[in-house]
């Protein structure tokens, strides 16, 4: 035997895993009939810190054509969610501007706005959004400062700080169902017949005290009153998924 066994000193071994290349941004081509992605940077990537989303959505704005967004993480979506279905908004864009500002511990940097929510009245509203403890810090209290002075106040009226813990994952869930029955699947003819069972039922307590009520499929006065809380007209906790045995209630008028 002639080969020479090359001996390794056991504290020079690897113990940890290999470094990798990162897989890069996720691209999605081309829909046809729906808006490409418009934002200033693509914030698809694989991660195992944030799960990032794409959906598809429509607003005044382009038209109700279908185009694609892209959010950081399923919280900020969920806000994408919950400004699409109330119908307040003539426009939801991802990840629309960038912009320099100057931290006042760390010199300048580049702050891309996740979120914006144009009014119909044209306010631009941007979310700049992070957790309870991110929000605490005073760093972050910092760099929010500086983001509010140096947003260009053409691409932004205000910045409305949003907490993503409020969005936990039964909120998140409803938001996209309500998102989804009330501007894909629209029903305005069940949605009457529901509300106004729901209002003359005194006995009104579970969303199923509808189903003997109202000469409609179960699952279909079940998307009326999804699509009847996306309004305001009827009320449920949204911290609790939304289904059969929920609790719901009248708005007040």
């Amino acid at each position: 035997m002639t080969d020479k066994i090359e001996i390794i000193d056991h504290d020079s071994w690897a113990y940890n895993l290999p470094k990798t290349r990162t897989a890069g941004k996720i691209t999605i081509g081309d829909i046809p009939g729906v808006l490409p992605f418009s934002g200033v940077r693509n914030p698809l990537t694989a991660s195992s810190t944030s799960q990032k989303v794409a959906l598809t959505y429509r607003t005044a704005a382009n038209n109700f054509i279908p185009k694609v967004g892209a959010a950081e993480s399923l919280a900020e979506a969920a806000v994408a969610h919950e400004a699409l279905s109330s119908g307040r908004f003539y426009d939801v864009e991802f990840q629309p501007v960038r912009f320099q500002y100057e931290h006042p511990a760390e010199g300048m940097h580049w702050h891309t706005i996740d979120l914006r929510l144009t009014l119909r009245n044209g306010l631009a509203c941007v979310v700049f959004m992070r957790n309870a403890t991110s929000l605490s810090k005073p760093q972050t209290i910092a760099e929010i400062a500086a983001i509010r002075q140096a947003a260009p106040r053409a691409e932004a009226h205000k910045v409305i700080v949003i907490d993503a813990d409020g969005y936990n994952r039964a909120r998140r869930d409803n938001l996209r169902r309500i998102h989804h029955f009330a501007c894909s699947e629209p029903g305005p003819q069940a949605d009457a017949l529901v509300e106004v069972a729901a209002y003359d039922l005194k006995t009104l307590w579970r969303v199923s005290d509808l189903f003997n009520v109202i000469d409609l499929p179960n699952g279909q006065i079940m998307k009326s009153c999804l699509r009847l809380i996306a309004r305001g007209a009827l009320k449920a906790n949204m911290n609790a998924v939304i289904a059969a045995n929920s609790r719901l209630w009248r708005a007040a008028k």
